[in-house]
């Protein structure tokens, strides 16, 4: 029987430097921001005098709300508004615009980079087998688009859906800025464009699940993920040729790999290939922090 697998990856431009105290403390490229983060149930290492020094860009939640997902960042005179990191995966180099927005987020999850290689192998190794066509890939809840990325630096033909224009703009940025193009932007309901795509009869080489815990497409539609994932699961499952990729990302408090598992196992009961666990990064002091888990196979 597999076991789950804990995986890091490693980045030149971004660092995970402390973390504790429902906060964490880390570096892109040269800048340090310090956000709340709900798993750092731990004390932090170094002192709250150490982090108010390092930070150049601090988030502070709205009085007004309990949530920590909506607040506003304290700049110092050298933190820019925005800026670029880059990652390799494979032999291809990207690059991502960086922003501080009002829901604690940058525009990059750097975990997901364990992802993102995962996709560029797959991409690469179904492109030579395949010679004349490029391999297709579906990625929803496709947010600021490294996944998407990662696919094209590959070779495939992507098709990029999230609900919100203002990302599919921000992940156009990021195709620009890596040099890459041919990626196909798709501003829907990501539940409403697989339940079309299954009835149109279209195929998938590899497709891409990020889905958050709840969210709402363009026109008010309720996304509640532990309501709506099995359905999301078995559209896949159908959209996904044989010998196609899953990647499967859950970041809610609470799901496990395991239940990842076996949601997908009940759909594709024998996958060719399959590996499961938690993304982490480890901070300076050794302290492992799960930032959410994954699964992924080969059907």
């Amino acid at each position: 029987m597999k076991h789950p697998e804990l995986l890091s990856p490693v980045w030149e431009d971004y660092e995970l430097i402390d973390c504790g105290d429902f906060e964490k403390l880390e570096r892109f490229g040269k800048y340090i921001t310090r956000r709340p983060e709900p798993q750092a149930i731990w004390h932090r290492t170094l002192s709250n005098e150490e982090w108010t020094k390092l930070a150049t860009a601090s988030f502070v939640r709205e009085k007004s709300t309990a949530s920590d997902e909506r607040g506003r960042w304290h700049l110092r005179p050298t933190q820019p508004d925005q800026w670029y990191i880059r990652q390799r995966i494979g032999d291809k180099q990207i690059r991502m615009r960086l922003g501080l927005t009002s829901f604690k987020h940058v525009g990059v999850f750097p975990e997901q980079a364990e992802n993102w290689n995962f996709i560029f192998e797959r991409v690469q190794s179904q492109a030579k087998r395949a010679k004349r066509n490029r391999p297709k890939v579906l990625n929803m809840f496709a947010y600021t688009g490294g996944a998407s990325l990662a696919a094209a630096a590959a070779g495939a033909e992507v098709t990029h859906v999230d609900s919100v224009k203002q990302c599919i703009s921000w992940a156009r940025e990021n195709m620009e800025a890596s040099h890459l193009e041919g990626i196909r932007w798709v501003v829907e309901d990501a539940l409403k464009f697989a339940r079309r795509e299954v009835k149109r009869g279209h195929r998938y080489d590899g497709i891409i699940l990020d889905p958050p815990a709840y969210g709402r497409g363009p026109e008010g539609e309720k996304w509640v993920l532990e309501q709506n994932i099995a359905e999301m699961l078995s559209l896949c499952a159908e959209l996904l040729s044989d010998g196609g990729f899953l990647v499967l990302n859950l970041y809610s408090m609470g799901l496990s790999a395991t239940l990842a598992k076996s949601a997908v196992n009940q759909l594709i009961p024998s996958p060719s290939f399959e590996q499961f666990g938690e993304l982490l990064f480890t901070d300076r002091a050794g302290k492992s922090l799960p930032l959410g888990v994954y699964y992924r196979c080969v059907k």
